[in-house]
């Protein structure tokens, strides 16, 4: 299992890359997030903590996932 952690504010978001079909659809739909030309290639920060929630969900293969911060 080669899974990652990229932390954020609001959420953490996790990639598996022994899990992804390299769809594309994080790079598509949020590319201020995924950008894989980029290092991090992750940046949980670079929008709307709903529209990662929506991308991550979206994830065909299920490589990501978010990690909800704790509100205390």
């Amino acid at each position: 299992m080669s899974e990652k952690l990229y932390r954020g504010t609001a959420l953490d978001v996790t990639f598996d890359a022994d899990v992804c079909i390299h769809a594309g659809e994080c790079v598509r739909r949020l590319p201020q997030v995924f950008d894989v030309k980029r290092k991090p290639w992750v940046l949980p920060d670079g929008a709307s903590a709903d529209e990662v929630r929506d991308v991550v969900a979206g994830c065909p293969s299920g490589a990501l996932a978010i990690v909800e911060k704790d509100a205390t």
